[in-house]
């Protein structure tokens, strides 16, 4: 397999046992038209919204490029787009899983325990401003947005509240 497909299974990977773990359904458009990759939701909820969703937009990095305060990673201009458009019903993120160089480094396994290498850091785009780019829009995501349980968890609640991600 090439290595930028497996990057991308392994961004899946990932979020799949992130969103597992917090409580969430996961499911895989068919097409991905809008720059959706994954949609995460949960049941029913307490909050103003009943069954909050969220649309994810998976990338895969093992240049961890930026800074102590933030990654940058050049992100194509159709998913930019896709992904700052503020009129859309359920809000999108681009999540960035960051992975060592060699694929062989990605995971280590034990009876004891599953540890997948690195981290996911993610990222609302939505009101971005507009560009003159042609191909694509360096990003910076703040390493503080870590995608993790408990980050995943506050968003789901945000959105059950209509608050804006």
């Amino acid at each position: 397999m090439d290595v930028n497909r497996q990057k991308e299974e392994f961004s899946h990977a990932y979020v799949r046992a992130v969103a597992s773990a917090a409580g969430f359904a996961v499911a895989r458009p068919e097409v991905d038209d809008d720059s959706v990759d994954l949609i995460l939701a949960a049941a029913g909820g307490g909050g103003t919204f009943r069954s909050p969703r969220i649309e994810l937009q998976l990338k895969c990095t093992a240049g961890g490029n930026g800074s102590a305060e933030d990654l940058s990673f050049p992100l194509k201009i159709k998913n930019y787009e896709d992904l700052r458009a503020p009129n859309v019903l359920v809000p999108r993120l681009l999540v960035l899983v960051c992975v060592p160089e060699k694929p062989e480094d990605w995971l280590s396994q034990t009876q004891e325990q599953l540890v997948l290498r690195r981290c996911g850091y993610w990222l609302s785009l939505r009101g971005a401003p507009e560009t003159d780019n042609v191909a694509a829009v360096t990003v910076r995501l703040p390493r503080a947005q870590v995608f993790s349980i408990d980050a995943l968890r506050a968003l789901m609640a945000r959105v059950a509240e209509g608050a804006a991600l």
